[in-house]
């Protein structure tokens, strides 16, 4: 079939249980590469995005930290990233394994923040470490009152929470300043760099 994107082979991963086995995959090779920065100076982290279904039969703390010792990497250097619909679905049992992921050191982050319907209390519920701005608001900040309404709250309650905020979707210069000024602390998207294989990275 050729290059097939994550968009149309993750949800198959899931529905088959596939995608267990994929994540740890994609992890250990990540934890890796996130390794061999070191020989360029550099102490960057690397985010590693965790399906809903990895929550289903325990252990994930276990395998995560498993694929920690087996990297050498600073649990510090991994940051895990979860959507609202792990927190929607057995939500003691899912906080407590959070509560485990993040007792190894690893930043928990969560993924497309203000997409779902009950963002504020999952807050309340877990210290994530950051939270992200889907790329929807940062599309349509431009036409929309109100995406830029949301991400100036979004942002607002990270500071007070003391809370990272990644905007996501970052395409423009102007997109880059705007949200810079609306106080976001970290940006992700093409205007930094496009996906490339490992040994075509710029450094």
């Amino acid at each position: 079939l050729g290059r097939v994107k994550p968009d149309e082979f993750i949800a198959i991963a899931e529905q088959t249980g596939d995608i267990r086995t994929l994540t740890m995959i994609v992890m250990r090779k990540a934890l890796a590469e996130c390794r061999g920065w070191r020989d360029f100076g550099l102490d960057m982290s690397v985010a590693v995005n965790l399906s809903p279904v990895q929550f289903k039969n325990g252990g994930l703390a276990e395998l995560v930290a498993a694929a920690l010792k087996e990297s050498g990497l600073a649990p510090r250097r991994l940051e895990l990233e979860i959507t609202e619909s792990v927190l929607l679905d057995n939500t003691n049992s899912n906080i407590q394994t959070l509560e485990a992921l993040k007792a190894l050191g690893v930043r928990i982050a969560l993924d497309d923040f203000g997409t779902g319907y009950s963002s504020l209390s999952y807050l309340r519920s877990f210290p994530f470490d950051k939270i992200k701005i889907d790329k929807s608001f940062v599309q349509d900040m431009w036409e929309s009152q109100e995406a830029i309404a949301i991400i100036r709250a979004i942002t607002g309650m990270g500071r007070s929470l003391h809370i990272e905020t990644t905007a996501e979707g970052v395409e423009t210069d102007e997109q880059f300043a705007r949200l810079k000024e609306e106080g976001c602390s970290h940006f992700q998207g093409y205007l930094f760099g496009k996906p490339v294989p490992a040994d075509q990275r710029a450094v």
